[in-house]
């Protein structure tokens, strides 16, 4: 990929030619304020908060703005910070300002341009402000939907269509009543959503959040073990508990994506009925065990059967090369080909 020169803000810099400025700008540590855009998606200039200068003269979108040989590019001046400044005080003047009780407080998107910009309380009292609550949807069973934070970026619509390819949610409604919503403003839970969590992941304010999200004490690399994908992933832990999930970015198996079972399906680790020793049957009661009785106890049932008496199902929870060694095992220890798989999500 060829590269061209630029210079940001006084400094000089090299990107590739498919970069855009605002890509080029945070790859080198140079923050513009940004709602709208992920890295993930394509770009939308939907927020209008990353305007910069280009050549000291037009002022431009960086996220839609291809860099160019010889540029110079200036993200910061009187003229830009009135126009975010009004745009971000558009968008807080009618959100949710009870950060505190917020999950997303000092990981949210607007809080941090907010801080930027040097926004104060005092500045907003000019604007009138709307006093509509809007009701939360909190159908879904694993995430909840908050409309009084949402900044209608329109990331988890991007999300949903352009990585996930369902489209169950889209901007809705004109002027003042505008929203994400489902078809036919439904609930969530009545949509075709798949309850993925991609587009909370990538929400940067608290209007998409899990349900009872609590903060983790640390993080635990792990694979997901739903199926023989191998997705990576970051178990949230806190007092001995997993709280939250993330996937592993730079997994070549996911790339950072998990389904519904591997992103919210782990209550079963901590569950008080889970199994956690082999059990078996003595006088008509299962008892717990050790691991070698019970493969004593299943070698000598084994034995008893051969050819067309028996039969294996394989779990789709097991890597492909533990079923591969199961069927090999029953088509030749055991001598038959009576063998399935449950690889159904």
């Amino acid at each position: 990929m060829a590269e061209v020169s630029l210079t940001i803000d006084g400094l000089e810099f090299t990107a590739n030619e498919d970069m855009t400025v605002l890509e080029a700008a945070l790859e080198n540590g140079i923050y513009i304020p940004h709602l709208c855009h992920h890295r993930d998606l394509a770009p939308a200039g939907m927020c209008r908060l990353c305007m910069v200068e280009v050549d000291g003269r037009r002022m431009v979108i960086s996220c839609k703005t291809q860099v160019k040989d010889g540029i110079v590019v200036r993200t910061e001046s009187e003229r830009i910070n009135r126009i975010r400044k009004i745009a971000v005080e558009l968008l807080i003047v009618n959100h949710q300002g009870d950060c505190l009780s917020c999950n997303k407080s000092t990981t949210c998107e607007l809080q941090r341009i907010a801080s930027y910009l040097g926004i104060k309380e005092e500045e907003l009292d000019r604007m009138r402000r709307s006093d509509k609550i809007r009701p939360i949807d909190t159908s879904n069973p694993f995430f909840d939907y908050d409309p009084n934070k949402c900044v209608l970026c329109g990331i988890c619509v991007r999300t949903c269509a352009e990585l996930q390819g369902v489209s169950a949610i889209d901007l809705a409604f004109r002027g003042f009543e505008t929203s994400i919503s489902t078809f036919g403003a439904k609930p969530w839970v009545e949509s075709n959503c798949e309850s993925c969590g991609e587009c909370i992941v990538r929400c940067p304010v608290g209007a998409l959040m899990p349900k009872d999200q609590l903060s983790p004490s640390f993080e635990v690399r792990s694979v997901c073990s739903y199926c023989g994908c191998g997705c990576g992933m970051y178990l949230g832990v806190r007092s001995g508990r997993i709280v939250s999930v993330r996937g592993e970015i730079d997994n070549p198996s996911n790339r950072g994506s998990l389904c519904v079972k591997g992103r919210f399906g782990h209550e079963f680790v901590n569950h008080p009925q889970r199994l956690t020793e082999p059990l078996i049957k003595k006088n008509g009661e299962f008892v717990e065990t050790s691991w070698e009785e019970a493969l004593e106890l299943v070698t000598e049932k084994f034995s008893q059967y051969k050819g067309e008496q028996f039969a294996s199902i394989a779990s789709a929870k097991c890597t492909n090369e533990e079923n591969y060694v199961l069927q090999k095992f029953t088509r030749v220890v055991m001598g038959t080909n009576n063998i399935d798989h449950c690889a159904r999500l």
